[in-house]
């Protein structure tokens, strides 16, 4: 009868609404991306986007329903986002054909759901969560931003996805339109008031979506007519490079990080700690949701952590709305003809909007960190794999082809370096004890009121 009741009042549609426009914002360009990155054709992207659209909307569900029972939304990984992208170019870099990396991607992210189901069945996600202490999350955060704002930012100038990257150029009209439009989200999202602010990102598609059609008069490859069809392992049928599969897999366990992220960011707004059976519950769920993933070719599924800034923006903290907007998201992917046309979104407008969107986990990396007593001394903790994280992010593909293949393409990834540091600084060293007395002794010799001077004064 309640939740009749909550279907009559239009104010939950309104919200559900706004819940929709952050749903499709963070995923529409995913799809896009990943399947001009394996140089897929027309109609297999659509259908990407679709099934990309159904599956997103169905896991938002049953979260809301069986899983952590919150207002949180469960799309397609950012983490995961970036390590296919950066292992498409790092792959097309050393000589590996598309087929055998979209192969063994498959494999390891069929065998990384199993671990995460396990996971969720067994409830070691608690203890698993103590390992991410703020420290860990605080470089997570960061090395995070700066890889996919690296792949925004080049989607905004232009250079093409995956292994076409070879002779690539920066595009000066279309660089000037994404700039103009990541501009107009920021003005957005800085001046405007808090009820257009919400949905900047939304305003910055359009416009930018309707400009480039005016200037570029882009034609629609495939036709209207496309129907929606699943296929099997569109990015390549299984494969064994134990590379790629190694890397893969700790990706998966990695990737972790954003449920623990994301459940203990909500837990002050529903005023509740979040229990072992919640873990274990949204564990199960992301594991059968991933496997669905490999099989289909998606990007595998995660809680994200950006809704933590939706609901502190919104106050939308009811599961109500957060349910209307995924089902309506669901009815989207469901429609052959939405397929179809959100698949021509420029993909340098897509990245200009969440260009903007991403800067905002600067914020949540400092807030992590400002939780860390550092000094001159225990500064290392995040020295380290913060520095070396982004300095591999800059070095070209080619510099590795000397490593080991089985190493090579997790070696390659600095996301993945920085945060597998992180985690080994933080666990094996008691940091909290490390330079206390010379902090101690600095602060006391900066004083302005030492010993000496009090005297002198008195």
């Amino acid at each position: 009868m309640i939740v009749i009741n909550g279907l009559l009042k239009s104010s939950n549609w309104i919200s559900g609404l706004q819940w929709l426009f952050f749903i499709f914002t963070n995923i529409v360009v995913i799809p896009i991306t990943v399947g001009a990155a394996f140089d897929l054709s027309p109609e297999t992207i659509v259908n990407m986007l679709q099934l990309s659209f159904i599956v997103t909307g169905l896991a938002c569900i049953v979260q809301a329903f069986l899983g952590h029972k919150r207002a949180i939304m469960e799309g397609q990984s950012g983490l995961w986002w970036g390590v296919i992208l950066t292992l498409c170019t790092t792959a097309a870099a050393q000589g590996m054909p598309l087929p055998v990396l979209g192969g063994s991607l498959t494999v390891g992210i069929i065998i990384t759901a199993v671990i995460t189901f396990l996971i969720g069945v067994t409830g070691v996600g608690p203890h698993l969560a103590k390992l991410f202490t703020p420290a860990v999350m605080g470089v997570f955060m960061f090395l995070f931003g700066c890889q996919l704002i690296g792949i925004f930012l080049k989607g905004m100038l232009g250079i093409p996805f995956g292994n076409k990257t070879e002779g690539a150029h920066i595009d000066l009209s279309i660089s000037l339109l994404s700039i103009i439009i990541a501009i107009l989200v920021i003005v957005i999202s800085v001046k405007a008031p808090s009820s257009v602010r919400r949905y900047g990102l939304l305003i910055g598609i359009i416009v930018g979506w309707i400009v480039y059609a005016l200037i570029f008069k882009p034609e629609s490859p495939i036709g209207e007519n496309t129907k929606f069809a699943l296929e099997l392992f569109p990015l390549g049928k299984p494969a064994w490079d134990m590379g790629i599969i190694i890397t893969t897999i700790l990706a998966g366990l990695l990737n972790t990080a954003n449920t623990f992220g994301a459940l203990k960011g909500t837990e002050s707004m529903y005023e509740v700690e979040t229990t072992k059976s919640e873990y274990r519950a949204s564990f199960t769920i992301t594991g059968i949701f991933t496997l669905i993933a490999g099989i289909f070719g998606l990007v595998p599924n995660s809680p994200y952590v950006s809704s933590i800034g939706f609901l502190s923006q919104t106050g939308i903290i009811k599961r109500l709305p957060f349910i209307l907007g995924g089902f309506m998201f669901l009815i989207m992917g469901l429609i052959p003809p939405l397929g179809h046309f959100f698949s021509q979104l420029p993909l340098s407008i897509g990245s200009a909007a969440l260009f903007v969107s991403y800067l905002l986990l600067l914020n949540s990396s400092l807030n992590f960190l400002k939780q860390v007593r550092f000094n001159t001394v225990n500064v290392y903790r995040s020295a380290v794999p913060l520095f070396v994280g982004i300095i591999i992010m800059t070095l070209p593909a080619s510099y590795f082809i000397t490593i080991p293949s089985v190493i090579r393409p997790l070696l390659s990834s600095g996301l993945l370096v920085g945060i597998i540091l992180a985690l080994l600084l933080e666990n094996l060293f008691n940091w909290d004890k490390y330079g206390v007395e010379e902090s101690a002794q600095q602060k006391e010799k900066e004083s302005p009121l030492s010993d000496e001077t009090v005297m002198k004064t008195k």
